[in-house]
């Protein structure tokens, strides 16, 4: 159970497939050489999500922030998004510029080299560790971990950033009001008996439909100062109503003409249909 002796393994099992790749010939043995390189992708991320639990035990109040992460296409946020960035840096030493130009390559090699270098020293010393004292961790084992994990942050943003076009601090707010929107939407349906308690702890499919429409009329008629303001340019809008910036004042000038109790059927309307 102890995380320095899983890591020992993990350790082993990624030195002796790197051990059997360097020793085969993979124009005589293809087929082998696939294997192998998928062995080692699944060996390396199951090493990085041990480290990754030792840094928790470790060091959780020195961690570098991973706050930024906020500004990544929701595409990249997956599970083995760390063992990439290990791969990237790997084929970056190595002259390979995968995915980018030459130019932001060649500016991204330093900081891949220092992540990789900081690694193997990460490596040696857990290793070393979990032979002599596999309980504890003491100060220049924390030292390496900080070290290593500041880099890795600060490699994997650079890396993103120069890949997709992050998102700004502006596109992050406007995200954040969509979601206060469609929050306060949600509960004032409730309030008002468009939706149960149970349709939303059951994920009833239909609310997929029915909140977004819903959504649609409160940030037109009941908030209209949010993220559906029509006051702004739709350059200033959410890049997810921006397109419809025309459509939009058209429903809001027709929602305007509708009394009470047509907007309430008009919701409960939107809460059934297909």
């Amino acid at each position: 159970p102890r995380l320095l002796s899983q890591f020992f393994f993990a350790d082993e099992r990624v030195t002796r497939v790197v051990a059997e790749i360097n020793g085969l010939d993979a124009e005589l043995d293809p087929q082998q050489y696939l294997v192998l390189l998928n062995q080692l992708h699944l060996s390396q991320a199951h090493l990085l999500a041990v480290l990754e639990r030792i840094m928790e035990e470790c060091i959780p109040t020195q961690r570098h922030s991973r706050d930024y992460l906020v500004k990544f296409p929701e595409e990249l946020l997956v599970d083995n998004l760390g063992n990439h960035m290990l791969f990237a840096a790997e084929c970056l030493l190595a002259g390979t510029f995968l995915e980018m130009e030459e130019s932001d390559g060649a500016q991204l090699r330093p900081q891949a080299r220092n992540l990789l270098c900081s690694l193997e020293l990460v490596r040696t010393v857990l290793r070393e560790q979990s032979l002599s004292q596999p309980n504890s961790y003491p100060e220049p084992v924390r030292a390496v971990l900080i070290q290593f994990d500041w880099l890795f942050a600060e490699f994997e943003l650079s890396y993103v950033s120069s890949l997709v076009a992050v998102k700004s601090p502006d596109e992050i707010y406007r995200q954040q009001e969509i979601i206060v929107l469609f929050c306060e939407t949600v509960e004032r349906a409730l309030h008002l008996g468009y939706l149960t308690q149970e349709m939303i702890d059951g994920y009833e499919p239909l609310l997929m439909f029915t909140i977004p429409r819903l959504a649609i009329i409160s940030g037109l008629l009941i908030y209209p100062e949010g993220p559906l303001s029509l006051e702004r340019s739709p350059e200033e809008m959410s890049r997810v109503f921006s397109p419809f910036y025309n459509l939009l004042k058209k429903i809001r000038d027709l929602l305007r003409v509708l009394s009470a109790e047509e907007l309430c059927l008009l919701e409960r309307s939107l809460c059934t249909a297909e």
